[in-house]
Formats: structure tokens, C-alpha cells, sequence
């Protein structure tokens, strides 16, 4: 729908301004009329004649196209002016009718207002400074008033206003520094959507030797009434940054704070609305940037989404924080995802799982320090929402990366030739995925796990080289199992292990195992693949690396009672091969082995069973 914004008052002006060039106009048309309209021919020949009478013509032309332009300028600045004072009739009744309405709402909302506090129709009032929640709306109709959003450190968001039985609840607002946000308000009991929740504040750094504050938790999203959707969690604030070196009083720095969790998403409406998503964690804070043996704070978790009343979808869940960067230590853990919310009891598909936050790579270690860092662990994925009736189930949220190791140099107390030790961190496990509707629907998959960080170093000669040991990969989810009738989901394969240097490559993750057939009749998922060993690499000093034994594969789902057929066994991950420094294979150097497949599934009653999984090559 497309609206129209007038101004009475610049109309009217426009229309003056219109008029006053009329008259300009007339004033030189009439000028000009004589000495145009009747020229005299310049002499007694018939050409002249001719002249003087083209002259004559065109000029008298003029003059009635200029008489018709005339009238069409008087009758537009005719129309504007009236539409002006249309307008601003219109507008002086607007004025008359909105004092009735105030007059009538008045009346109407006295009683309630003197006997409940709320009036009977009407929107809540917003929250201030003084009084951050906001106000719940009528009883009859009205949205609620938006929360507070804080600037004061340590000061929560205020809450959002409750509708009452037709309208939307207020907002959250936001946290001030290291505060939570506020709560959206409820949606209306008969229709009406909850309000999202405010964000979690971002916390402030630490003072010097101190830790920094840990971020804001989101607000909640609010939850609807009989039709509606819910709201939204809000976001976790981003972790504050730890304080600098207390020399006089011979601190060492400190780690960074926290990310904030993110809110929880609001319920849907009872009969029918679809779940509010869980917020994003917050980041964490960075640790400082001089001081030693400091960590990055851990990422925030994400929220868990809103489970459906009878017809609608679980939300979904927030994805984890990232762990926070560090000067020289190690590497912030990644929040975890949120889980998905239930979808509906009748109809309504689960919530996908949130995806786990990364862990953060380890900084830069100083010269002569004995041991390296490592990297953060990435985040777990979070589970993905089961259906009611009918639906599908929610895919389970994917395992974060984990961090890189960090750089740092040899280790001149023991060994000057030696470098230190830091590992890459293991990357999270994958979320399992949701059961599918009793009745009909597909399962949700398991989630994939995160990625093994790589570890990394610098020889004694500056040279930087890849690694050290690198971090396991992450555990596969497991699959959804089917409902009564509906086959399981596949488990969600592992992760790579992560690639490493003088010591050992991470061990690949294994896969998640397959999710069983339906209760009576359904084949089971497959397993997931096991991840890849991680690859060592040789050092300068003829350090011989070890490659990584690759992950298992998944088993396979068995399969429903009376009939259907075992998963197949996921196969298993490839050994990590180990090389030399320039990447040629050396013969005294050993690969990891591979990793075994996974176990097919059994049948129960009429079926076969799985395939077993592939073992993989050695390195």
C-alpha cells in the first residue's frame, strides 16, 4: 500500500507564489500585445504587406494560446488552493476527532486503570531511564512498550511490555557494559507476536592485572499467546579485553572475559506460530597483548530456540561465540550452538542446531620462553529440534574449527635447538540431528565436526614451519532417529585432524553414528565418515614427524521392528602421511594408520543388515 504525505500549509504557499507569476505573465503579454499584434508594413509593396501581416498572425496566435494558458493557470491554482484548504480542514477535524478519542479512551480506560494499573485499549508506555521495563499494554488491544536500552555499565536492559489480548509484547532493550539485556514482553493472548529480547552488553576491559568483564547475557525472547510467533533471543555481548601489565604491583596481565550467552528464543503461539530463534553468542574478549601465559576469554553459547505449540516450526538455535585472539597464550574456546526448538505437537519441523563457535589461534610466544600455546577448541554444535506428528527433525549445528597453535620460538632453557611444544586445538563435535515425526517426515542429520587446528612454529633461525601436533577433529553427530514409519538420518562425519609439524597430526574425528529406523517400520541411517588424519611434517633439526591415525567410521543405524534394512557403516578416515620439511616423502618417517570403517547396522525383524564401513589406507 503506497501513502501520501501533504503539507496544507507549503501547499498553500506554492499556490500564492503560482498566482503572483500569473499576473507577471499578464501584466507582459498585455504589453506586448499592441506593438505585435498590429504591424504596419514598412512600405507600399506587396512584399512588405506580406511581412507585416506574418508578424501580425503569429503575434495574435500568441495571444490566444497565451489567454488558454492563462485560464488552465488560473483553474490549477484554483484546484491547489482548494486542495490546501481541504487539507487543512481535514486536518483541523483530525485534531477534533483525536481529542473525542482521547476523551472516550479516557472513560473507557478509567476503571481498568484505577482497579488493574493497565487501561482496557492502548499501546504500554516505553520504557526511561527511571523506569526501564516497558509498560503493558490494554487489556483488550494495545502493544507493549519497548524496554530501556542502557548506556550505565552494570545496568540491565529493561524488559519489554506484555501485551494483552490482541497485540505484539514490547522489545527488550539493550544492557549497558556487562549487563544483560532485557526480556521481550509476551504477545497478545488471543493473537499476537512476542517481542524480541535485547542484546547483552559488551563488557568493558579489564583494569591493569585484571580479567575483563565478561560479556552481557541476550534478553529472552517473548513468548506468543494462541496465534503468534515467538520472539527473538537477543545476541551475548562481546567479551571485554583483560588488563594491561600491573608492573608496580608485579601482575602479569590477565585473560580476557567471556562472550556473553545469547537469549533463549520465545515459544510460539499455543494453536499456531512458528518459535523464536536463540540469540548469537557473544565473542570473547581478547587476553593482553604483552603479558604471558594469558588466555583469550571462551566464546558466548548460543541460545536454544523456542519450541512450537500444536502447528508450527522450532526455532532455531543460536550460533556459538568465537573464541578471543590473545597475545601470547592460548587461543579462546569457542561457544557451543544453541539447540533447535521442538517444532509442533501436530505439524511443524524441528529447529537446526546452532553451529559451534571457532576456537581462536594462539599468538606469537616471546623469545627463550620454554613451552608454546595452543589453539582453542572449537565449540560444539548444537542438537538439532525433534518434530511432533508430522515433520522433520532439525539437522544438528556443525563443531567449530579449533584454533591454530601458536608461533614461538626455540627452547633456550633446555634445548636451543628444540622448539616448544603447542598444540592446535580439537575442533567441536557435531550436534546429533532431531527425531522425525512420529507420522511422516524426514530425520535431521547429525552435525559435521569441526576441523583440528593446525600447530605451527619458528625454528631457530626464524624460519616458520607447520606445525607441531595438531588438534583432533571433531566427533560427527548422530543422526535423527525416524518416527514410527520413516528411515534414520545419516550421522554427520568428523572432522579433519589438523595438520602438524615435529610431533603428531591430530587424529581425524569419527563419524557420527547412523540414526535408527523408525519405530516399527524404517531403515537406519548410515554412518558418517571418519576425518582424515592429520599430516606431520619433518623438522630442520631432523625431527621426525608422526602422521595421524584417521577417525573410525560411524555404525550404521539399526532399522525399525518389523521391517527394514540396517544402515551401512561409515568408512573410515585416511591416515596422515608425514614428509619432510620440503614435502619429500622419507622412509623413516611413519604415516598414521587408517581408521576403521564403522559396523553395519542390524535389521530386527524382515530386512537386511548394513554393509560394514571401508578401512581407510595408512598414511
Amino acid at each position: 500500500m503506497s501513502y501520501l504525505y501533504a503539507a496544507p500549509e507549503i501547499m498553500t504557499t506554492a499556490a500564492a507564489d503560482l498566482a503572483a507569476t500569473a499576473a507577471i505573465l499578464n501584466s507582459a503579454n498585455l504589453a506586448a500585445a499592441l506593438p505585435t499584434t498590429a504591424v504596419f508594413a514598412a512600405g507600399a509593396d506587396e512584399v512588405s504587406a506580406a511581412v507585416a501581416a506574418l508578424f501580425s498572425g503569429h503575434a495574435q496566435q500568441y495571444q490566444v494560446l497565451s489567454n488558454q494558458a492563462a485560464i488552465f493557470h488560473q483553474q490549477f491554482v484554483q484546484a491547489m488552493s482548494a486542495a490546501a484548504n481541504g487539507y487543512a480542514s481535514a486536518e483541523a477535524a483530525n485534531v477534533t476527532l483525536q481529542g473525542l478519542q482521547q476523551n472516550i479512551l479516557g472513560v473507557v480506560n478509567a476503571p481498568t486503570r484505577a482497579l488493574l494499573g493497565r487501561p482496557l485499549i492502548g499501546n504500554g508506555a516505553d520504557g526511561t531511564a527511571t523506569n526501564p521495563d516497558g509498560g503493558a499494554a490494554g487489556l483488550l488491544y494495545g502493544n507493549g512498550g519497548r524496554g530501556f536500552s542502557q548506556s550505565t555499565a552494570n545496568a540491565a536492559g529493561g524488559a519489554g511490555g506484555a501485551a494483552g489480548l490482541v497485540g505484539n509484547g514490547g522489545a527488550g532493550g539493550a544492557g549497558g557494559p556487562n549487563a544483560a539485556g532485557g526480556a521481550g514482553g509476551h504477545g497478545g493472548w488471543l493473537y499476537g507476536n512476542g517481542g524480541a529480547g535485547g542484546n547483552g552488553g559488551a563488557a568493558l576491559p579489564g583494569a591493569p592485572g585484571a580479567n575483563g568483564f565478561n560479556g552481557g547475557i541476550g534478553g529472552a525472547g517473548g513468548a506468543a499467546g494462541l496465534w503468534g510467533a515467538g520472539g527473538l533471543g537477543g545476541a551475548g555481548g562481546t567479551g571485554g579485553t583483560a588488563g594491561g601489565i600491573d608492573l608496580p604491583n608485579q601482575g602479569f596481565g590477565a585473560n580476557g572475559g567471556s562472550g556473553g550467552n545469547g537469549g533463549n528464543g520465545g515459544a510460539g503461539g499455543l494453536l499456531f506460530g512458528n518459535a523464536g530463534a536463540g540469540g548469537q553468542g557473544g565473542i570473547g574478549g581478547d587476553g593482553n597483548v604483552a603479558a604471558i601465559g594469558v588466555r583469550g576469554g571462551a566464546g558466548g553459547a548460543g541460545g536454544t530456540g523456542g519450541a512450537a505449540g500444536f502447528f508450527g516450526a522450532g526455532g532455531v538455535g543460536g550460533d556459538g561465540g568465537a573464541g578471543g585472539l590473545v597475545g601470547i597464550a592460548d587461543g579462546g574456546a569457542g561457544g557451543a550452538g544453541g539447540g533447535g526448538g521442538r517444532g509442533g505437537w501436530v505439524w511443524g519441523d524441528g529447529g537446526a542446531g546452532g553451529n559451534g563457535g571457532a576456537g581462536a589461534d594462539a599468538a606469537a610466544f616471546r623469545a627463550g620462553a620454554p613451552v608454546g600455546f595452543s589453539g582453542g577448541l572449537g565449540g560444539a554444535g548444537g542438537a538439532g529440534g525433534d518434530s511432533g506428528l508430522i515433520g522433520n527433525g532439525g539437522g544438528g549445528g556443525a563443531g567449530g574449527t579449533g584454533g591454530r597453535a601458536g608461533l614461538f620460538s626455540p627452547n633456550f632453557v633446555d634445548d636451543p635447538t628444540a622448539p616448544g611444544v603447542g598444540t592446535g586445538g580439537a575442533g567441536g563435535s557435531g550436534g546429533s540431528g532431531g527425531r522425525a515425526g512420529w507420522l511422516s517426515g524426514a530425520a535431521g542429520h547429525g552435525g559435521h565436526g569441526g576441523d583440528g587446528g593446525i600447530g605451527r612454529y619458528i625454528d631457530s633461525a626464524g624460519n616458520v614451519s607447520v606445525g607441531l601436533s595438531g588438534g583432533a577433529g571433531g566427533g560427527g553427530g548422530v543422526g535423527g532417529d525416524g518416527g514410527l514409519f520413516a528411515a534414520g538420518a545419516a550421522g554427520g562425519a568428523g572432522g579433519n585432524g589438523g595438520n602438524a609439524g615435529d610431533l603428531i597430526g591430530g587424529i581425524g574425528g569419527a563419524g557420527g553414528n547412523g540414526g535408527g529406523g523408525g519405530l516399527l517400520v524404517g531403515d537406519g541411517g548410515a554412518g558418517g565418515q571418519g576425518g582424515a588424519g592429520g599430516r606431520a611434517v619433518a623438522d630442520p633439526n631432523d625431527n621426525n614427524g608422526i602422521g595421524a591415525n584417521g577417525g573410525a567410521g560411524g555404525n550404521g543405524g539399526a532399522s525399525g521392528w518389523f521391517y527394514g534394512n540396517g544402515g551401512a557403516g561409515g568408512a573410515g578416515g585416511a591416515g596422515g602421511t608425514s614428509l619432510t620439511e620440503d614435502g619429500s616423502g622419507e622412509t623413516n618417517v611413519s604415516g598414521g594408520n587408517g581408521g576403521n570403517g564403522g559396523a553395519g547396522g542390524p535389521s530386527r525383524l524382515v530386512g537386511n543388515g548394513g554393509a560394514g564401513g571401508a578401512g581407510a589406507l595408512g598414511g
